[in-house]
């Protein structure tokens, strides 16, 4: 899969988001997701690390297993894609924190994710 284009609109839908990160999403070596900003989660989240209060978007690994989440790095992305900040999943959990985001998947990466 890592030669085929995930997203079509990413770059304009995130034009500040930082190459490498670009590139390892594109290449389905890296997830990124919405932040959902209305569910109970967020809010109380937002109260133990308050620059989560900026952030749109997350970049994680998701082929990381729940028994090793403690060792991840998750990346949060403003608006644009800029990146805010990181947080270890040893302080924190996105189950629950996560929503689909407005990026739409190219014709090829679909084709592929309908074979399996």
């Amino acid at each position: 899969m890592r030669d085929i284009t995930k997203y079509l609109n990413i770059e304009e839908e995130l034009p500040k988001l930082p190459k490498v990160l670009l590139n390892t999403i594109q290449s389905d070596v890296l997830e990124i997701k919405s932040i959902d900003k209305e569910c109970g989660k967020y809010i109380d989240t937002c109260s133990k690390i308050p620059e989560l209060k900026d952030a749109f978007y997350v970049v994680y690994s998701k082929y990381i297993d729940r028994d090793n989440h403690k060792y991840e790095k998750f990346i949060f992305l403003g608006k644009e894609g800029e990146e805010l900040f990181d947080v270890s999943g040893a302080e924190m959990e996105l189950h629950g924190l996560l929503a689909c985001t407005n990026l739409d998947y190219t014709p090829e990466y679909e084709a592929v994710e309908l074979k399996k």
